[in-house]
């Protein structure tokens, strides 16, 4: 059975962040010296990597949910909990990766290749690292936020640098296995290899790779037969290598009209190819034509019939035995040949560069939208920074709850809304509209109580006058005079017998 895959849907999360902590460090006569709270750790990301060694997708197609560690929560005593650790997952070299609707994220080539497929989230904030001058010993932390979980796509396409192509049973099995120490199944029925081959060639002091296409028929680039599904496995190579039969017995069938057939699927195939990097166009790349099984009398003199027409178009012509290895010797050279050509006229690879996308002075960094829903007008906000910071809030904790209030109006959540139209009681939406925080929008009180400042705050605390000595003494003074009078005031009530109730001297007058 074929253990070769290179097509899998791979379903990967990255490790959530740990919760921050939410703690008072208490010793010996101070029984609350402040917090110390530590933060959680983040989670681990899941990584994409080229691995050498690896040659198939089969452990996806196996185990297709991938996750990464999360980190540990925040401790006490400025503990900060343990970062959750990477999933490096290795990938044969030429792999794709895509969305599901075919949208390409990454073509991984070249040996240590990464790509973060996931990252994991962040750790939340322990009170510690929440206080301030003004907040000097929160009652809360932040939550950890949640890893990405994201479905790809990974085709392989094998990096090879000739391709072997041609009917079924036209014999390129047997070219690789005699040209390389390749041993793929050979039978004497169609569609005998049912996964691409890789075989490696020594000619000289160069050394290739040759890659065994499965046998294509036509309709194959509109996907019948199992060409559309190998295909792709030509798409990098420098060299295109026509192998015809000249020894078949299907009626309608010489080798002519097999070229002809099989460089109409290329070309139909290659009109959906999206090359980048500086390669060369799929039909523009050199072609080599081999006229297989000439230790057959009758497939001998056919290949010498049919051979000065397939010179006319401008093609290399080898007859050569699979059987006998009559003219292996002279084709492998001549692909060493093309092959060094090719990779001497490549493009040089570039180190990648580190692109940096400053914000824009004017970008806010979210946006406000007023929209019309089933229940009436509501505004739903959108941005990385507001949406983060709700998903790290413990709604059950009126003190987080404030917090994150003032994190937004900081940032001008609140303008914008008042911009937008919205008044008090609107409903407002933070994050997408299934899925989002949604509540009743309170703006901030702006007037009112002269002591009431941010959430957390008193303004009587920010006073920094102090009174002098002088000050002092005067208004020592003053109270003590006022005590004094109070108490000569009442002696003299007393001398004078004035002890009665004014409301009982009224009730008696009447």
């Amino acid at each position: 059975m074929a253990t070769f895959v290179d097509r899998v849907v791979l379903h990967v999360a990255a490790g959530d962040g740990g919760n921050g902590c939410a703690s008072i460090r208490r010793e010996k006569f101070k029984p609350l010296a402040g917090p110390d709270g530590a933060n959680g750790g983040k989670g681990g990301d899941v990584i994409l990597v080229v691995d050498p060694q690896t040659t198939t997708l089969l452990p996806y197609h196996h185990s297709p949910h991938q996750r990464a560690t999360s980190g540990t929560q925040g401790a006490g005593d400025m503990r900060a909990g343990r970062t959750g650790e990477d999933l490096v997952l290795p990938v044969p070299d030429g792999t794709v990766v895509k969305t599901l609707d075919g949208d390409v994220l990454a073509d991984l080539v070249g040996a240590g290749t990464r790509f973060v497929a996931a990252q994991g989230g962040h750790g939340g904030l322990g009170n510690a690292a929440l206080s301030s001058p003004r907040r000097k010993a929160p009652g809360f932390a932040l939550l950890g936020e949640e890893g990405e979980q994201v479905d790809l796509v990974l085709e392989l396409k094998s990096v090879a640098d000739v391709a072997l192509v041609g009917f079924p049973s036209a014999g390129k099995s047997s070219l690789i296995a005699a040209m390389s120490a390749a041993r793929p199944k050979i039978a004497d029925y169609p569609f005998t290899t049912l996964v691409p081959n890789l075989g490696v060639v020594q000619a000289g002091s160069e050394r290739y790779t040759v890659a065994d296409v499965p046998g294509l028929i036509p309709g194959a680039s509109q996907g019948k037969g199992l060409g559309l599904e190998f295909l792709r496995h030509i798409e990098r190579c420098a060299v295109v290598v026509h192998v015809l039969d000249c020894a078949t017995l299907e009626p309608g069938r010489d080798p002519v009209s097999d070229l002809d057939t099989i460089e109409a699927e290329l070309a139909a195939y290659a009109g959906d190819l999206d090359l980048a990097g500086g390669r060369v166009p799929l039909m523009e790349r050199p072609r080599v034509v081999v006229l297989n099984k000439i230790d057959v009398p009758e497939a001998r003199d056919l290949a010498e019939m049919v051979r000065p027409e397939l010179e006319q178009r401008g093609l290399r012509v080898f007859e050569i035995s699979t059987a006998s290895h009559e003219g292996l010797r002279q084709l492998s050279f001549a692909l060493a040949e093309i092959v060094a050509r090719a990779r001497a006229e490549a493009p040089t690879q570039e180190a990648t560069r580190v692109i940096l996308r400053p914000t824009a002075v004017d970008d806010a960094g979210f946006t406000v939208t007023r929209r019309n829903g089933p229940d009436g007008v509501f505004y739903q906000v959108r941005g990385a920074k507001p949406e983060r910071w709700v998903r790290q809030t413990d709604f059950n904790n009126d003190e987080a709850v404030g917090y994150l209030a003032d994190r937004l109006n900081r940032i001008g959540v609140e303008d914008q809304l008042y911009r937008a139209g919205a008044v008090a009681g609107d409903t407002v939406v933070i994050g997408a509209v299934e899925g989002g925080v949604v509540f009743d929008w309170e703006p901030t009180m702006q007037t009112g109580a002269e002591l009431l400042g941010p959430r957390g705050t008193d303004l009587r605390l920010e006073e920094t006058a102090r009174p002098t000595r002088a000050e002092k003494r005067r208004g020592y003074h003053e109270l003590m005079d006022a005590k004094s009078a109070a108490r000569d005031e009442l002696w003299t009530e007393r001398q004078h017998g004035v002890w009665t109730d004014p409301e009982d001297v009224d009730d008696q007058t009447s």
